[in-house]
């Protein structure tokens, strides 16, 4: 199936989302694969086979996201100078969401701009990073506060590549397609708690219905300006886990699902939400094992680290939290000691 994303402020940037087989991709002028050693080990033949191109280089870079920095980027960049690239080249981003900022970002920069197509191989790129033009690196600051918004000129999502990823990679995935349900479709969340991810055609019906939410969103709001985002839902949490807990020790989705039970708790105690109703997200999120509890060593630490985030505007801060599962709210500027309160929960550990 084809999803469309549709920009109402840039018609030619207009492309489409294909849900199905990899197809042939054909391309006039030259063209790299940016992809990581574990990627081009298991899978890069058969991309190379659905190619077609003047010319065809391959970049591979670390994978993760410790390597996920301006270092990385500087790398792909000289390979591309090397093969001489020019303004007319594609690069193709083959491997996670992890290569597809890189590989964007490196696209959005290399000679003020240059196309490229995503081909994302874990359930996270292809439920959400994939979609939607964002781009960008790390720093000691934190997560992706270097980047562009950088439309890719299609993506290709083939299960297929699913097949060697494993069991953490599966399941940070799945918590992006609940974060999607929770905030926008009580309906898809229901589904979810009835359908086993793991069967292959339910796998198949969770991407198209995580896709089709994420086009929506992203046609109505590109950069972020609006409803594009509540998709920070848990992300907020996330990030500072990450960059607390150093790049790597916890997959993206991994962070996220923590994030959303924290952010959960927030909407308790916010008088919205409901025991029951966060008690079901925990529930699926479980199912998945995918982790859920988090030691805050310092509550205030934690809060100030708020503030670096991207997302933070005029000393404040807005944290996405559902208002119920399939209704989210935009939680502007709460009281200090409201989220503290959250955070020291937190903090004393569940074996307190």
């Amino acid at each position: 199936m084809k999803i469309p994303i549709s920009l109402p402020q840039q018609a030619d940037r207009d492309y489409m989302i294909t849900i199905d087989a990899l197809p042939t991709i054909k391309i006039e002028g030259k063209a790299a694969v940016v992809t990581n050693p574990k990627v081009a080990g298991l899978h890069l033949q058969r991309l190379l086979e659905r190619v077609e191109a003047n010319e065809l280089y391959i970049v591979v870079v670390p994978d993760g996201e410790e390597y996920k920095t301006m270092e990385s980027i500087e790398s792909i960049l000289e390979r591309l100078f090397d093969h001489r690239l020019d303004r007319k080249s594609t690069l193709i981003a083959f491997g996670g969401g992890v290569i597809g900022d890189m590989t964007g970002f490196a696209a959005s920069i290399f000679q003020r701009g240059i196309e490229f197509i995503q081909v994302p191989t874990t359930l996270l790129a292809q439920v959400d990073a994939s979609v939607g033009g964002k781009t960008g690196i790390n720093n000691r600051f934190g997560k992706n506060l270097v980047g562009a918004f950088h439309q890719p000129s299609a993506v290709y999502i083939d299960t297929y590549w699913l097949g060697t990823l494993p069991r953490r990679e599966f399941a940070a995935g799945v918590a992006e397609i609940i974060k999607m349900a929770v905030m926008f479709d009580e309906r898809f969340f229901r589904w979810l708690e009835t359908h086993d991810l793991n069967d292959e055609e339910s796998l198949k019906e969770a991407i198209r219905r995580s896709v089709e939410l994420k086009a929506e969103v992203v046609n109505e709001d590109e950069k972020e300006k609006g409803v594009r985002a509540v998709l920070n839902y848990g992300h907020t949490f996330a990030h500072v886990i990450e960059n607390f807990s150093g790049y790597g020790n916890y997959l993206h989705g991994e962070a996220v699902a923590i994030g959303m039970v924290m952010a959960n708790e927030l909407a308790l105690a916010s008088g919205m939400f409901s025991e029951a109703e966060a008690e079901r997200v925990k529930k699926l999120l479980l199912r998945y094992g995918l982790p859920v509890d988090y030691r805050i060593e310092s509550a205030e630490r934690f809060y100030e680290q708020f503030f670096l985030d991207k997302k933070s505007h005029d000393n404040t801060i807005t944290f996405i939290v559902p208002e119920s599962i399939g209704r989210y709210r935009m939680l502007q500027a709460p009281d200090r000691e409201l989220v503290l309160s959250v955070l020291r929960r937190f903090e004393r550990g569940e074996e307190d």
